[in-house]
């Protein structure tokens, strides 16, 4: 019995010493319980009045009683948001300077297309005959009375005259007249002819009077005057 009974004392303080370091504190230990409070303090926030901790979804600290739902002092307030009438008010004032800016574009860029296009291509080709025939009445005066074989002899002003008709699809001609004994030219005739079917043929000559006809030809010293 004896020594039965040493050798159960003997197993029963081995087995009391026995220690596995592989497994973790048993529940209800110290060790154990220090692990879930710090758990728990993991999840705990402290009160910004009093600095005890607190749940995360307290609103009033059980401890001071600070109530944690109101902003902090010198904290900025979150902007209020605008109504709808300040919304609109904005998307207005975006669209008028957008607006502003297409018009301004379409103004400066695009050129003019207001009134009757072919009113336009024949006023301008009037003018440009106009402009033809003052540069060769002052080219005659600077050679004593005496007009060109062509007029791009006149020079820049004549070049000038005959692109903006061109720019309305109207083409100048030049006919000088006749050589008279002395050999120099003394009258002249010009002729705008129109590209487009309809718009008026334009003669202009040395006396200055401008005629014009609707007819699809050449217009002639006979054709009214313009």
């Amino acid at each position: 019995m004896d020594g039965g009974e040493g050798s159960g004392r003997e197993l029963t303080r081995a087995c009391a010493f026995r220690y596995d370091e592989s497994r973790g504190p048993a529940r209800g230990t110290a060790e154990h319980i220090q692990g879930q409070l710090s758990n728990l303090h993991i999840n705990m926030y402290t009160c910004r009045e009093c600095e005890n901790e607190i749940n995360q979804a307290t609103e009033l600290c059980p401890h001071c009683g600070a109530d944690l739902t109101a902003p902090i002092p010198g904290a900025e307030a979150p902007g209020a948001k605008p109504g709808i009438g300040k919304i609109l008010l904005r998307w207005g004032v975006l669209l008028g300077v957008l607006l502003a800016a297409i018009w301004s574009f379409l103004w400066f860029v695009v050129p003019e297309r207001q009134g009757n296009p072919t009113a336009q291509a024949e006023v301008r080709a009037a003018e440009s005959l106009r402009e033809v025939r003052a540069a060769l009445v002052d080219f005659a005066a600077a050679q004593g009375g005496a007009y060109p074989r062509q007029f791009e002899a006149v020079g820049e002003r004549v070049r000038l005259a005959a692109q903006l008709a061109q720019s309305v699809n109207y083409q100048i001609q030049y006919t000088p007249g006749p050589v008279d004994a002395g050999g120099t030219i003394r009258t002249f005739a010009l002729q705008a002819r129109a590209g487009n079917y309809g718009f008026r043929n334009f003669y202009l000559d040395d006396t200055g009077t401008l005629r014009a006809t609707r007819e699809n030809r050449a217009s002639t010293s006979e054709d009214p005057p313009y």
